[in-house]
């Protein structure tokens, strides 16, 4: 039987009382097709390539490896770092705005108000509520934004600045195990909720009190009928 049908997804207001009767302390969002639909990671690097915003140069050879990467000859944990690495030069002032003229053009839209409810009502519960994403920084905590987690809530793909000019210095690439070591690096070790969409967040899933894949990818789905896990699927990506 295929996978999604045997899992029978949970409904909107089954999810919603699942993490109700949960009554976490602890929530872990991963971002990216979690909280909205879409990669805003790569998405924003064509978008910087489209625009102009970085060098001819970088961006044939960041073109390069993306397509690497896509043929399975770049690891997960270097394309990711290496799409941060390209700005290196750029003020982050610039980048930020970018970034927020990026997600409201293209993102925002593809948010899931499922999920924006789900933490909104967390919120005002006093969860502590933190992002997890192995995409820039700068996108995701301009995000976030819209959820009302601050960016001392974010862990993300990030690189050093220096006076304000972005470096090729990699500070964290957070992805597969590397999202529990960042958690782990912030004092959270077992969070009560967790929740992520790809099999890059399954070890983070692994760690959650309960984990709750939402708009599960086939990896992540084949993991979730493994470990038992309820998966959950906003309207707007339901399967047929």
């Amino acid at each position: 039987m295929n996978n999604v049908l045997s899992l029978k997804p949970l409904t909107t207001d089954e999810f919603h009382a699942s993490v109700r009767e949960l009554s976490p302390a602890t929530a872990v969002f991963d971002c990216d097709g979690t909280l909205w639909s879409g990669d805003a990671g790569s998405s924003f690097m064509k978008w910087t390539v489209d625009t102009g915003l970085v060098s001819r140069e970088a961006a044939d050879w960041i073109d390069a490896r993306y397509r690497a990467y896509n043929r399975g000859e770049v690891s997960e944990i270097a394309i990711c770092g290496e799409m941060v690495q390209i700005y290196q030069g750029l003020r982050e002032d610039e980048l930020r705005r970018a970034a927020r003229a990026f997600f409201a053009d293209r993102i925002e839209r593809n948010i899931f108000p499922e999920m924006l409810q789900l933490v909104d009502e967390l919120r005002s519960k006093g969860v502590d509520i933190w992002a997890v994403s192995s995409t820039n920084d700068w996108v995701i905590e301009e995000g976030v934004k819209r959820f009302g987690i601050p960016a001392d809530r974010v862990l993300s793909a990030r690189v050093e600045s220096r006076g304000g000019i972005v470096t090729d210095n990699l500070l964290d690439v957070p992805t597969d195990e590397g999202k529990v070591a960042s958690l782990a690096r912030s004092g959270i070790s077992h969070p009560d909720a967790v929740f992520g969409n790809s099999v890059h967040d399954a070890a983070m899933l692994a760690i959650a009190r309960r984990a709750y894949p939402v708009n599960p990818t086939a990896g992540l789905i084949d993991h979730a009928v493994r470990e038992g896990w309820a998966v959950y699927y906003p309207a707007s990506v339901t399967p047929a």
